[in-house]
């Protein structure tokens, strides 16, 4: 891993490597955009379930992405080794604002970054509802 990568990715509490597989490429012999949100989407779980939530199942108040954005750097190709970096960027009274990275770790170079919104939600109630006091706690101390 090249020294501007590394420390790049020293800002990430969660870090992530993920094969390319053959199948994720499209007929523009790259890899299909919608697999860099399913990276993504595995970073974020990841992150949730180590620093927030633990185990996901019997939830009455969970975390929901509310918000995606991404935006296209570089291709990825297979074969390939990506590395997703994830972290909070900031804690609002009824959202969590995240960022994720992708590198390649063939290329040596940063080839998506992702925004993302989560907020609380209260299955009993169908409705959402502010951040618990507990993440907040959990998330500073892991970000911190």
């Amino acid at each position: 891993m090249s020294k501007d990568m590394k420390k790049e990715l020293e800002s990430f509490k969660l870090q992530i490597e993920l094969p390319v597989r053959w199948g994720e490429m499209d007929a523009f012999q790259h890899v299909n955009n919608s697999v860099y949100i399913k990276w993504v989407e595995q970073a974020r779980v990841e992150y949730l379930r180590q620093n927030i939530i633990g185990a996901f199942n019997k939830m009455t108040l969970g975390p929901i992405l509310s918000r995606q954005d991404i935006r296209y750097i570089f291709p990825i190709t297979y074969p390939d080794t990506v590395i997703v970096g994830y972290r909070v960027t900031e804690i609002q009274e009824d959202r969590i604002l995240c960022e994720s990275k992708i590198y390649s770790k063939k290329y040596q170079r940063l080839s998506a970054i992702s925004y993302n919104t989560i907020m609380a939600y209260d299955f009993n109630g169908l409705r959402k509802t502010d951040i618990p006091v507990d993440w907040v706690m959990k998330i500073q101390e892991v970000e911190d």
